[in-house]
C-alpha cells in the first residue's frame, strides 16, 4: 500500500509535470472508483493545474475554477505516468485502470488497481474538506507544527497498543503498515506496548524515529517517477515484509505476526526483548 513518503514522491513529481497544464481527458473506466457526481468528472476538463498537494495518504489536484482533483491509491492501486498518453481504448470491466487523465501537451496518467478488492478512490470536489476521509485525517507528523509534545498529547489516555495507534489516520495522517513497523524498529518498541504507558524517554525514541524514518523515506521517494518507487520502498525496509531475514542491527530473525487486517513484522532482540509475540494465525489453526 502507498503510504505517506511514496504518496509525498508521487505529488511532487506530478506538481513538476502538470502545473499550468490543461486537462484534456478525464475519463472512469471504473464507475465504482468514483465517489462524487457534483461537479461532474467532465467539469475539470479544460482546467489547468495550479498545483499538486498531499493530505494524509491523499493525492489533491488542485485546478483553476477552484475544483480539486482528488484521489487515494489504497492497498492495491498506483499511478502510471506516460510522456505520451496511449490512445488505445479503455475497456471497462476488463482493464486495471480505473481512471485516465490527459494533459494538452499529450502526457497524462492512468490510475490503476489490481486484484479483486476494489478500494481505489477518486473525488472531483469545490472544497478539499468535502472529501470525507480528509476531513477525518489528524496532524502531518512532518508538519512544522508536529513537535514531541504535540506526539505526547496524541498518546496520553490512549489504551491503544502503539501499531494500531500509528495507523489510525485520525490521529496521525499518513502513516500505514509498512512505516509503522520501521519506526517501531527504530524506536526499539514493541508493537504491542500501551501508547498511555510510555514513559518520556520511549515518547523521546518514538517521535525521534517517526520523523527520521519518515524523512529519509520521502528524500528517497523524491524526484523518482512512479515506476521505481515501489522497488524503492521496498529496499529501504528494514523490518517491514523481511520474515525470516536477519535483522540488520542484531542478528536476530525478523518475525511475523498477524495483526487486525494485515501482518506486522519485528525484531525480537531490538524490540520486546528477546520475546517471540504470540502469532494468532497459529493459534487459529490449532483451535
Amino acid at each position: 500500500m502507498p503510504e505517506m513518503p511514496e504518496v509525498e514522491g508521487l505529488v511532487r513529481y506530478l506538481r513538476e509535470r502538470t502545473s499550468g497544464r490543461a486537462v484534456v481527458k478525464a475519463q472512469v473506466a471504473a464507475i465504482a472508483a468514483l465517489k462524487t457526481y457534483d461537479p461532474p468528472i467532465d467539469a475539470i476538463v479544460g482546467a489547468r493545474v495550479r498545483d499538486a498537494q498531499r493530505h494524509g495518504k491523499f493525492v489533491d489536484l488542485e485546478l483553476e475554477g477552484g475544483l480539486h482533483l482528488v484521489f487515494h491509491l489504497a492497498k492495491a492501486g498506483w499511478l502510471r505516468w506516460h510522456e505520451s498518453l496511449p490512445a488505445t481504448v479503455i475497456k471497462p470491466g476488463r482493464s486495471p485502470i480505473a481512471l485516465r487523465i490527459g494533459f494538452d501537451d499529450g502526457s497524462g496518467f492512468d490510475l490503476t488497481e489490481a486484484g479483486t478488492k476494489k478500494s481505489l478512490a477518486v473525488y472531483v470536489v469545490r472544497a478539499i474538506g468535502d472529501v470525507p476521509g480528509i476531513a477525518r485525517l489528524g496532524p502531518d507528523p512532518l508538519g512544522d507544527g508536529f513537535d514531541r509534545d504535540a506526539l505526547a498529547g496524541l498518546l496520553r489516555g490512549r489504551r491503544t497498543q502503539i501499531k494500531g495507534l500509528l495507523r489510525d489516520q485520525s490521529v496521525i495522517a499518513g502513516i500505514g503498515n509498512a512505516y509503522s513497523d520501521e519506526i517501531l524498529h527504530a524506536a526499539r518498541m514493541s508493537p504491542y506496548a500501551l501508547a498511555a504507558n510510555l514513559d518520556d524517554a520511549e515518547v523521546d525514541r518514538l517521535y525521534d524515529a517517526l520523523r527520521a524514518t519518515l524523512a529519509e523515506a520521502v528524500a528517497t521517494a523524491s524526484g523518482k517517477p512512479p515506476a521505481d518507487l515501489k522497488d524503492a520502498k521496498r529496499r529501504g525496509m528494514a523490518v517491514h515484509a523481511r520474515s525470516g531475514e536477519a535483522c540488520p542491527v542484531c542478528g536476530d530473525t525478523i518475525r511475523s505476526v498477524f495483526f487486525a487486517d494485515t501482518d506486522f513484522q519485528y525484531c525480537p532482540t531490538c524490540q520486546t526483548g528477546g520475546k517471540v509475540l504470540a502469532d494468532r494465525r497459529l493459534s487459529r489453526l490449532l483451535k
